[in-house]
Order: C-alpha cells, then structure tokens, then sequence
C-alpha cells in the first residue's frame, strides 16, 4: 500500500500543533489568538491538548507511512475538532474576535478534514 500523502499532511499538521503546544504553550496560545498569560489551569489545558494532538497526528502519520487505513485516525482527528468546538460555542461570548475565528473557525476545518479523510475511498495502489 503506497503512502498516504493527504493523511500524512493532515497527521504532521496535527503532530507539530500539538508538539507546539507541548514545549511553548504560550506561544502557540498567542498563535490562536490570546494575547494574555493563561492561568494554570488554562496551562493545563493547553497540555492536555498538546497531549491529545501529538497523539492523534502522530498515530494519523504512522499509519499514512505504513500504507495503512487511515480513516479511522481521520475521524478521530475530526472528533477532536468536534469536541473542541463545542466546549468553544459554550463559552463564545467569552472569547475575544481572533479568538472566535481563530479557535472556532480552525475546528471547523479541522471537522472538515477529518469527515472528508474519514469518510473518502481508502488510497489504492496503481496495482491494484
């Protein structure tokens, strides 16, 4: 099975989002749109999502290199994304513009992309 070039995009995406979130956490929350130090709680949670995306981007590339299905991690990534989105509408009104549209609109996308890989034919091969 040939490399899944889609799936390897959207899983080093994902892994270096994550990573980022790992090992400048402040940084990275500037890039979405908060100019402010979080708290240690919010701290946390940018852990906890660098954790998440590390991991699923991670598996996701995995899986692209080895020519395996990646639908799977497709949808897992756009659940991600789901989940991210909700707990981002319930507190909207909280959030600066660049925030919104930032966080808000890039769950959007990234449901988009993980419906689209998760739901698309799985890659063949010439010889197949």
């Amino acid at each position: 099975m040939p490399i899944d070039r889609a799936a390897l995009a959207a899983g080093s995406i994902r892994l270096a989002s994550g990573i980022s979130f790992l090992v400048a956490p402040l940084q990275a929350n500037r890039l979405w749109g908060d100019d402010r130090p979080p708290t240690p709680s919010a701290t946390l949670l940018l852990h906890s999502m660098g954790y998440r995306d590390a991991l699923i981007g991670g598996l996701l590339t995995a899986a692209a290199l080895r020519g395996k299905d990646t639908r799977g991690w497709f949808l897992a990534s756009g659940g991600a994304d789901a989940a991210d989105l909700l707990g981002g509408t319930r507190v909207h009104d909280g959030l600066t513009r660049p925030q919104q549209v930032i966080g808000l609109g890039g769950a959007v996308v990234g449901i988009a992309v993980g419906l689209w890989g998760g739901l698309r034919r799985r890659p063949t091969s010439a010889h197949d």
